[in-house]
């Protein structure tokens, strides 16, 4: 799959399946080698031509926007260092600067990540992406693949801007707070092909003299009182002894720091890479912004903390509804509000750094010292009374010397009495790997407090368990539909779904049909699933039929489980109004006034032959193509006429759907050459007489959703400080919403 947002063509992109796309600057020949990682084999091959430095460049040139931020990078391999540039041009093609990279601190050749931010320069109106290493000898091979030019890519839902999270443009975005200097480096990290948001630039913290050392993000991002918040970084430390951490730091609105909530990454092993730390809290009552810091304790003069990827977002449910803070479910941080209620257990974070997870990188390790029980518990949540909840745990054990793991809820009121323990269910573990144990109870109807219990028999001395992945929930129905009859969709709520399984969805109407139901990536089939809860919205369901949902759920090993929703309805009030919808862009889905529906005529390829001495012509005929006819419609106000050309203007096939009972079955269409007249020859007139010629399509079984992928107010509200830059950038609202710009 292509990278979102890049510039560059697919062939270009992955060097598959050949080299078009590039041209030789300066000392090199360019080929095709082979190895490549985006999937096709394929990679790009430049060969120096003598000893010295060479170029590759991209054949073609890409518009772009002066004083915007734009962003390159590509994978390469070789035995030399390397740097990879834009070069910009302007109007005429002449060459009006170069930007370039910092140079990889070593060589390697296995496949790592070189990139560079740059602001484009003025004069600029095109750019190209240089590729450039420096080879001891003549025909000496780099190796180039998966390369992006285009506007910077950031983790969506950070509260940190681009640059503070990368530090691709420069290490501005920081400041040193105690005994360390701030730098960039490069250093060669074979980061996954499609993780897209690490690059080659590396925030480099260097402690001046022994001691501790730390820095702090610049940026204060806003946050709302008690909302959990998640801060988290790739941090590679100088030595396996050094204690590295990140810490989430809340603010008030006089800029003092009130709440400071620090994580420690463990010593990994090995300590080669870069390690994701993950720190979480909750916003205090008077919290205003926040920031995120990182150091080391202990540090040796000269030793270097590097940091990659660094974010603020809102905490993630580990399970869809959990009232458990995310410290209390994932063991991130520490063993945040658990304690040993009775027995000789004892209780920690895992070590090292991801060796027993399954959510995050550590777990909670219980070691009972005897052959005894003892019983765990989280810390106080709130719940609500008389409803049903279900605690979950996911368990492993190195060998299997428990007894049996009961996973309970114990109960409390408004006066923090104890109301005592749901049944719970007992589990044995039948292997070594990681399971997941749940139990369901109905919650006193005085409850208004809970916490999660684990009971724990172990059957012999040393027995080490390991527990991770903690929620508690309020149980809902695992399939649920609803109709939006204004909206002309259903809602498709799909809960408590197995990660890494495949999920396909059918609609059902009355005589049995299925119809797949569209995602956000085409029509959902065989489609992995990502998280436990599964949001559609079906904006192809039929107006005023009856339909259900068929869901099928594939696991790992080729078994299949299947789920149905209820039946809901949409309907249409108004039998004189259709709707018209674009599948790939629901938001510009309106419904519009019929003034007359088409006569239909259907196209058919023939060819006639006289055979002499027959009276009757040989009649040669093709297949009966689909309905073609005229839809005349109304718009009503200038919105609704604004409303149509934005649906029109892409030229996409529509969705078309009238009343039931009208005559006229959902169709897909293509609308050729529109007619729009005024109704009256009174100025202030605005109703619109449209006329729309329809061709009958086939459904377009590709194109996915166009949503915004979790993009908030707030990711706009970090890159923009004035509504005036918001206009210079993007064309509509749409386009603020998709984030596509100008």
């Amino acid at each position: 799959m292509a990278i979102p947002g890049n510039f560059l063509s697919p062939t270009t992109e992955t060097i598959d399946p050949n080299t078009s796309g590039w041209a030789a600057k300066l000392n090199c020949t360019i080929g095709m080698g082979v190895g490549g990682r985006t999937g096709g084999g394929g990679c790009l091959s430049v060969k120096s031509v003598a000893a010295g430095e060479m170029q590759a460049r991209t054949v073609s040139s890409y518009p772009i926007t002066p004083g915007t931020v734009y962003y390159a990078f590509a994978d390469a391999a070789g035995v030399s260092t390397e740097r990879i540039g834009i070069r910009w041009l302007s109007a005429t093609g002449t060459e009006v600067a170069v930007s370039w990279s910092m140079t990889t601190l070593t060589a390697s050749s296995g496949w790592h990540r070189v990139s560079l931010a740059a602001v484009a320069p003025m004069g600029a109106t095109q750019a190209q992406v240089l590729l450039s290493s420096t080879e001891v000898g003549a025909t000496v091979s780099h190796y180039w693949e998966n390369v992006y030019l285009g506007l910077p890519i950031r983790t969506t839902g950070n509260l940190l801007p681009f640059n503070t999270e990368s530090s691709e443009l420069d290490a501005s975005g920081w400041t040193a707070v105690v005994n360390a200097t701030l730098s960039r480096q490069v250093p060669v990290m074979n980061w996954a092909v499609t993780h897209y948001v690490a690059g080659g630039h590396t925030l480099a913290m260097t402690a001046v003299a022994g001691g501790n050392a730390s820095i702090l993000a610049v940026d204060r991002p806003t946050v709302t009182p008690g909302q959990e918040y998640l801060a988290y970084a790739y941090l590679q430390p100088p030595v396996v002894t050094a204690q590295a951490w990140i810490e989430l730091r809340f603010y008030d609105s006089l800029g003092n720091q009130i709440q400071a909530t620090r994580s420690t990454l463990a010593p990994p092993t090995p300590a080669t890479g870069m390690y994701r730390q993950r720190v979480s809290a909750k916003a205090p009552a008077n919290a205003a912004t926040c920031s995120v810091a990182a150091g080391l304790d202990g540090a040796s003069a000269g030793q270097v903390l590097r940091l990659e990827t660094i974010v603020i977002t809102a905490a993630p449910a580990v399970q869809a509804g959990t009232v458990l803070p995310y410290a209390d479910g994932s063991f991130e941080q520490g063993i945040a509000g658990w304690t040993v209620a009775s027995g000789v257990a004892t209780i920690a974070r895992s070590t090292p750094w991801g060796n027993a997870a399954i959510d995050g990188y550590y777990s909670m390790r219980v070691s009972s010292s005897t052959a005894t029980t003892s019983v765990l518990r989280s810390a106080r949540v709130p719940v609500t009374g008389g409803v049903n909840w279900r605690a979950q745990i996911h368990a492993g054990a190195d060998v299997l010397t428990w007894t049996s793991i009961t996973v309970r809820v114990r109960w409390y009121d408004a006066a923090n009495a104890d109301l005592g323990t749901s049944t719970g269910t007992p589990y044995a573990l039948p292997g070594t790997s990681w399971y997941a144990l749940a139990s369901d109870a109905v919650a006193p109807a005085n409850a208004t407090q809970a916490a999660v219990e684990v009971v724990a028999v172990a059957s012999a001395p040393a027995s080490v368990l390991f527990i991770d992945k903690v929620a508690l929930w309020q149980v809902l129905p695992l399939t649920e539909a609803t109709a939006d009859s204004d909206g002309g969709y259903t809602t498709l709520t799909l809960r408590e779904l197995p990660l890494d399984y495949e999920v396909t969805v059918y609609r059902v109407t009355p005589d049995g049909s299925r119809a797949l139901v569209r995602g956000n990536d085409g029509l959902i089939s065989r489609q992995v699933i990502t998280s436990d809860l599964l949001v559609v919205e079906d904006h192809e369901a039929p107006m005023g039929v009856p339909v259900y949902y068929h869901i099928e759920i594939h696991d790992l090993i080729g078994g299949r489980s299947t789920r149905s929703s209820g039946t809901v309805t949409v309907t249409l009030d108004n039998i004189n109004e259709v709707w018209l919808k674009d599948p790939g862009n629901p938001q510009r889905n309106m419904r519009v006034l019929v003034q007359q529906a088409p006569d239909w005529q259907r196209s058919i390829e023939q060819s006639s032959h006289v055979v002499r001495g027959r009276r009757n012509k040989v009649v040669l005929s093709g297949r009966r193509q689909g309905l073609e006819g005229e839809l005349a419609v109304w718009t009503r106000s200038d919105d609704e006429r604004r409303a149509l050309h934005m649906l029109l203007d892409s030229g996409h096939v529509l969705l078309w759907q009238s009343a039931s009972g009208m005559g006229v079955t959902d169709m897909y269409v293509s609308v050729g050459q529109i007619s729009e007249a005024r109704v009256s020859a009174l100025a202030q007139e605005t109703w619109r007489a449209w006329s729309l010629p329809l061709t009958e399509q086939d459904m377009p079984a590709a194109v996915g959703v166009n949503g915004a992928a979790g993009r908030t107010w707030q990711d706009v509200l970090i890159e923009f400080a004035t509504w005036n830059d918001l206009m210079d950038v993007y064309a509509t609202w749409e386009d603020v919403f998709l984030d596509r710009r100008g």
